[in-house]
């Protein structure tokens, strides 16, 4: 009931004055969906190559933006003894070398001149680098020493990002804060990504002092990539930022408006004679856990109240050559990890959750592959490869029997998993990863004894990802395979699941006119093989819906043991400048099916995108910065139908002092969803037009305020919406900081669907008028004892209510609003021994059909999650943890208000709680 979904689509009829008006010349006498999906994809490869040659020759001959000179910086190798760490600066060491200064304003002023002077050394020997910086200040009592955890970047701080490799697209970035903190990432896509995951070994420390701060720096050579060439030549840039002016400088010049990041850096002379150091990592672990529970009398699984686990694993690093390097993990343990915020929806469509699992974030960039990468539409998140699938909850409950209880595993036990990345000097990036999950069962216990029953197969998950740089990263190259492999004989779950599933993609993206244009096209396949059975839940899911009714493009293959789709995108874009714009093209035939290792929410679509915007970034009467964004897409179906027309246009901008503000209103010209009825026929739904503003105070001071309004209101008052959000966050020192984020939500739809009962003469579908709101509060409080030891609180209390009314039947489901339903009135009885409605049609007192009735669907989902970590890095790489985690989730009365229901059912009911050790320490070598 709680996880539903909503969806887009419609078979429009020729005479339709919204189709002639919607529907470009091209789609007119398309109805097959294999020709129309098949032309579709020449056509798109036809001017992908097209543009990609034509646009070569247009780069050359394009003047373009002056070539900015490249800074170059020359260091030595120490010829005595290494620099000590102590933030002092007086190792004899450092004469060897001279400053290197002349930082140039980026933000908020390009090109000005920087707010505070910088200025670094670096040196190196056989094992490390070393770095040195002096951060000049002319107020160094009001230096913002702001704690946090590791990749916090709070307060003042400068870093370094080194292209080691030198392919112009990739970096690693090594951040020091005045406070001691680290910071470290994995810069990828020119500057388009940075992987705070990434978390290599180094160190730091920092001292203020009367002319500033004062930062040193080793970097074992160990935790970058680089070639084994006799003398080097690495890209190099450096960032200050400036927290009381909220200024960015930087050593090499980079305009604030340009498309590219790593291949603008400056040079790096000097180094000689340095070895890759082949990295060797290894991070054993060991986790004992409590967790309790309310005990439930009778019920074998629950009746002590409380269960133990003791567990152990490793995780490793190991270097195979310079370029390419092993991850893996065995039975690794993610009870660390922050619980995910609670979300319903009731529109059938899957919820999509961020991944938090350590070894799955990081590189994960190199296995994100978008089916669209658009900058406006809602079609971004369908991805080949989505982590959460591998260790998520088992496929399966288990079938009881009367007096019977089962015990389910919350999760998959990921038995292990690598990952083969990098990346070679010639361009050639390389990422592979395989995992194993094991073969889960629930435990049943009864009358009869005890039993097994497998609520999920042992499964093999694979993806691999190549990609190819050519003329100093302008032209990229690249491929996708994934592949899901389920060991299911003897399971009983041949006829749910689907034995295996495959995954292919290629793509290609060209940059020209120092990189401020781009041209890029993908095209992806599947196919997913299996039992009859398996395959028709495959063709008949929310996600493809084949048995639609009216719909003659899409029907339904009972013999079929495979199934075979695809889909793809491509797009032409501007992103340097002030003007930019992207505008492009995407699809998903029927038959596309990527949801065993990837995410999907809708299939059987063609949408055009474009986003258009102007980008000023140099301060101007009362802002600091300022952007506009205009946004339109338009959708049809295989079949040539018209689904939706949207249009959109939003500004945003900072003042300069430093609170900013913005808002947008968007307009639906068009609404028909494929999916609202959950396998019914398309529904023309009400359009509307709605607005969004938000307003931020001043994120430097101690106490900061952020205010989101959000409204929609459709035609005739069909669906409304509200949204309110406040945020509170406060400083009261360096080392500590508390924030509050209370929102809440009211939904009013006059039709959200409910039931189908499938008669004689066909489906029938229920739905009801609901209101329902929302609420919740999100709390975080982070205490950092010292830059290596820190105390985080989540919580999260989350109640939402929905009340039905109007109970109606859809009687003509593509007439405008007032004209689709029937209002059900007394042909609907009500049960209350059964907290059920009967559908009496003939009003002759007793229901037309054995399945013709529905419980009643008001709901109150309350939920309360919260998560306390201590976290001590006690050296470097090495951590211990302590955690408790709280969970409880209740369905209480409906009509009970939010304050009394949070009281009533959550405060003094005991929930699940789980009390975590963990300590791991890492070898290097």
């Amino acid at each position: 009931m709680f996880v539903q979904n909503i969806s887009v689509g419609a078979k429009l009829r020729k005479s339709d004055p919204v189709r002639r008006f919607c529907q470009p010349n091209w789609f007119i006498g398309v109805s097959k969906a294999y020709q129309f999906a098949t032309s579709m994809i020449r056509i798109s490869l036809s001017i992908c190559f097209l543009l990609l040659i034509g646009l070569r020759s247009y780069a050359q001959s394009s003047n373009g933006e002056a070539e900015i000179p490249k800074k170059q910086y020359h260091t030595q190798r120490i010829l005595q003894e290494p620099p000590v760490l102590d933030g002092k600066l007086d190792d004899p060491a450092w004469e060897q070398v001279e400053w290197g200064d002349g930082f140039i304003q980026r933000s908020p002023v390009d090109k000005g001149k920087a707010t505070q002077n910088t200025a670094f050394k670096i040196l190196y020997d056989d094992k490390n680098l070393y770095i040195a910086y002096r951060c000049y200040d002319s107020s160094p009592d009001s230096i913002v020493k702001r704690m946090s955890r590791r990749d916090g970047f709070e307060g003042d701080w400068v870093e370094i990002n080194i292209d080691s490799y030198r392919d112009l697209r990739t970096a690693f970035s090594f951040t020091a804060t005045v406070a001691g903190v680290k910071g470290d990432e994995f810069i990828s896509n020119n500057g388009n990504n940075w992987d705070t995951n990434w978390n290599p070994i180094w160190f730091l420390k920092t001292r203020v002092d009367a002319l500033g701060w004062v930062a040193e720096v080793r970097i074992p050579f160990s935790q970058i990539r680089f070639s084994d060439e006799k003398e080097q030549v690495w890209g190099i840039q450096f960032t200050r930022r400036d927290f009381r002016q909220e200024s960015r400088s930087v050593w090499q010049y980079i305009p604030n408006q340009a498309p590219y990041w790593v291949s603008g850096f400056g040079e790096l002379h000097g180094l000689k004679d340095i070895k890759p150091q082949r990295l060797v990592e290894l991070q054993p672990y060991v986790s004992g856990q409590l967790e309790t529970f309310p005990k439930i009398l009778g019920n074998p699984f629950f009746e002590k109240g409380n269960a133990q686990r003791a567990s152990a694993g490793i995780d490793g690093k190991i270097g195979v050559t310079n370029d390419l390097v092993l991850d893996f993990t065995i039975n690794p343990d993610f009870g660390q990890v922050e619980a995910d915020p609670s979300q319903v929806r009731l529109d059938g469509f899957e919820i999509f959750f961020q991944e938090r699992r350590p070894f799955f974030i990081e590189n994960n960039n190199l296995f994100n592959y978008q089916v669209t990468n658009a900058q406006t539409g809602n079609f971004n998140s369908d991805n080949l490869f989505y982590s959460r699938r591998i260790g998520g909850p088992p496929s399966s409950n288990p079938r009881l029997r009367g007096g019977e209880y089962g015990d389910v595993p919350q999760n998959t036990t990921i038995l292990g998993a690598a990952k083969f990345s990098g990346k070679t000097q010639k361009g050639l990036a390389i990422g592979i990863l395989e995992s194993l999950t094991q073969q889960e069962y629930a435990q049943i216990e009864g009358l009869d004894g005890k039993r097994k029953e497998t609520v999920e197969p042992l499964t093999n998950y694979f993806v691999g990802r190549v990609t190819q740089d050519f003329d100093g990263g302008n032209t990229v190259v690249g491929g996708i395979l994934t592949s899901t492999q389920r060991r299911l004989n003897g399971t009983g779950l041949a006829d749910m699941l689907n034995q295996q599933a495959l995954t292919g993609g290629a793509d290609v993206l060209h940059k020209w006119d120092n990189q401020n244009w781009e041209v890029g096209g993908r095209v992806v396949l599947s196919q997913v093989a299996g039992t009859k059975s398996s395959i028709y839940r495959t063709q008949t899911n929310f996600v493809h819906s084949f048995l639609r009714p009216g719909v003659d493009h899409l029907g339904v293959d009972t013999s079929a043991t495979s199934l075979t789709g695809h889909g793809g995108s491509m797009h032409v874009a501007k992103y340097g400048g002030k003007w930019r714009f992207q505008t492009g093209l995407t699809w998903r035939s029927p038959k596309l099916e990527l949801n065993d290792v990837g995410f999907m929410q809708n299939t059987d679509m063609v949408s055009h995108f474009f986003w258009g915007g102007l980008n000023i970034q140099q301060p101007f009467s009362v802002f600091r910065n300022a952007r506009w964004n205009y946004n339109q897409t338009l959708g049809w179906d295989f079949g040539g139908n018209a689904l939706n027309r949207n249009v959109s246009t939003n500004v945003h901008g900072m003042f300069k002092n430093f609170w900013s503000a913005g808002g947008g209103v968007f307009k639906e010209l068009l609404d028909i969803s494929t999916r609202a009825l959950f396998g019914g026929p398309a529904l023309r739904r009400p359009i509307g037009t709605g607005f969004f503003t938000y307003i931020n105070s001043d994120r430097r001071k101690a106490v900061n305020v952020n205010l989101n309004v959000n409204y929609y209101n459709s035609q005739r008052n069909f669906v409304k919406s509200r949204g309110y959000s406040l945020s509170v966050n406060f400083q009261p020192t360096n080392a500590i900081n508390f924030s509050l984020s209370p929102s809440f939500n009211r939904f009013a739809r006059e039709y959200q669907h409910i039931t189908t009962f499938q008669t004689d003469q066909g489906g029938t579908y229920i739905g009801g008028a609901i209101d329902q709101k929302t609420y919740s509060l999100t709390a975080r409080a982070n205490i950092n004892i010292t830059p290596n030891l820190t105390i985080q609180y989540y919580g999260q209390p989350f109640i939402t209510q929905g009340i039905y009314s109007d109970f109606k039947i859809i009687t003509n489901p593509l007439a405008f609003y007032e004209d689709r339903h029937e209002l059900l009135g007394d042909r609907l009885i009500y049960a209350p021994e059964s907290s059920s409605f009967l559908l009496d049609e003939n009003r002759d007192g007793s229901i037309d059909c054995a399945s013709c009735h529905f419980r009643k669907p008001d709901f109150n989902f309350i939920q309360f999650r919260s998560n306390l970590v201590l976290r001590w890095e006690y050296i470097p790489g090495s951590e211990f943890y302590l955690v408790w985690t709280q969970a409880n989730t209740q369905f209480g009365d409906p009509e009970t208000a939010f304050l009394p229901s949070f009281r009533q059912y959550l405060v003094g009911e005991q929930g699940r709680n789980i009390f975590l050790l963990k300590w791991t320490y890492r070898f290097l070598r």
